[in-house]
């Protein structure tokens, strides 16, 4: 009976993974490579006993997605980052640079983050209204009427939208079965982009694995080691990336709250990587456009993740810690996470000097 609760908390993370796969698919990442993040992350957790998986995460794909000028770019982009978060999480410094730059920045430029993934949300609406205007509608409805579950909210406003698409005559798909690419070694490149946008990944990131590592770990009981976290998952993204994959880091996943949550993460990583192998994944793209992630965008974005983490910017005490807290939120929305932090850590650095208090 526990073995059954566990598959299905694992299938429940699957369903959930599933529609941002597709929406990494739709920024050009192939599938195929992308399993090969999942397969390293299951080996990590059963080594390492972490109860914190990885999988698809909206606010990375989407990042990397809009800041890389071609594939090219987004590729170098999260394996230059991946590289570099693994690095931190061998020599244990994620815990220094999240000290240094403090609970105010760091919640902050979340929150910032959940305002780029309502703005690319309304892009998605822009760029297909039906499809974009229903999946906001039902993404709303199911998630303020069905216990705020966000499980539920992806999966039915993804099929809503979808066949709404569907009944419209819409063409969906084209060439996604292509993008699930084979194992080919893509070279990073350099240049000023690709350095932003993997110092804004690595920001994001940062943020992402102690809010996620500690909330799944606080859900299996169990103080979820942050380091090791860093490390498998740069190195996911940085393996997945180099042969075209997408990137793939910490969630919040509900195989925590299963009877055996370390095997059920690890099987919903096998289960996934599986999906990836046999191109199911691109194959399920022929009928589910990628603006139906929509509802699910803005409702992560706007509803889920800025009002949690602008509440504890804004909780500090100190000097200036509003301010800093309402720039760095702004700024990283207006560009990137790397960006945002920066201005935070300019505006505390000065009200520490007395500046403007």
């Amino acid at each position: 009976m526990e073995f059954i609760q566990d598959l299905l908390a694992a299938i429940g993370v699957v369903l959930n993974g599933i529609p941002q796969g597709l929406l990494a698919i739709s920024f050009g990442f192939a599938s195929v490579p992308t399993a090969l993040g999942f397969i390293i992350g299951a080996i990590a957790c059963f080594a390492l006993g972490s109860v914190v998986p990885i999988s698809f995460q909206a606010e990375t794909i989407t990042l990397a997605g809009t800041m890389g000028k071609d594939l090219r770019e987004r590729l170098s982009m999260v394996f230059y980052a991946g590289a570099a978060m693994a690095l931190l999480g061998v020599f244990g410094l994620l815990g220094v640079i999240t000290d240094f730059a403090g609970d105010v920045i760091v919640n902050a430029m979340m929150a910032g983050v959940g305002i780029m993934l309502a703005k690319v949300s309304f892009g998605m609406v822009k760029e297909n209204k039906l499809v974009g205007i229903v999946s906001l509608a039902t993404a709303a409805v199911v998630y303020f009427f069905l216990g705020q579950n966000l499980v539920y909210t992806i999966v039915i406003s993804l099929i809503a939208s979808s066949v709404a698409a569907k009944i419209s005559g819409q063409d969906i798909g084209g060439g996604m079965i292509e993008k699930m690419g084979k194992l080919e070694l893509h070279k990073p490149i350099f240049n000023l982009r690709v350095l932003r946008g993997a110092l804004a990944l690595c920001c994001l990131t940062v943020g992402g694995n102690i809010a996620f590592g500690s909330i799944t770990g606080g859900i299996a009981g169990t103080n979820a080691n942050i380091d090791h976290l860093t490390l498998y998952s740069g190195l996911a993204d940085a393996v997945s990336a180099l042969f075209g994959g997408g990137p793939v880091e910490a969630i919040i996943s509900a195989t925590a709250g299963a009877p055996h949550p370390m095997f059920a993460g690890v099987l919903m990583m096998v289960i996934m990587a599986a999906i990836l192998f046999v191109g199911l994944l691109p194959k399920i793209g022929k009928y589910v456009p990628s603006q139906s992630i929509a509802g699910f965008l803005f409702i992560l974005g706007a509803v889920v993740t800025v009002p949690t983490n602008a509440a504890a910017a804004f909780a500090g005490t100190g000097a200036g810690d509003n301010i800093t807290g309402g720039v760095t939120m702004v700024v990283t929305a207006a560009f990137d996470p790397f960006v945002g932090m920066l201005a935070g850590l300019v505006l505390k650095f000065l009200f520490g000097l007395g500046i403007g208090v």
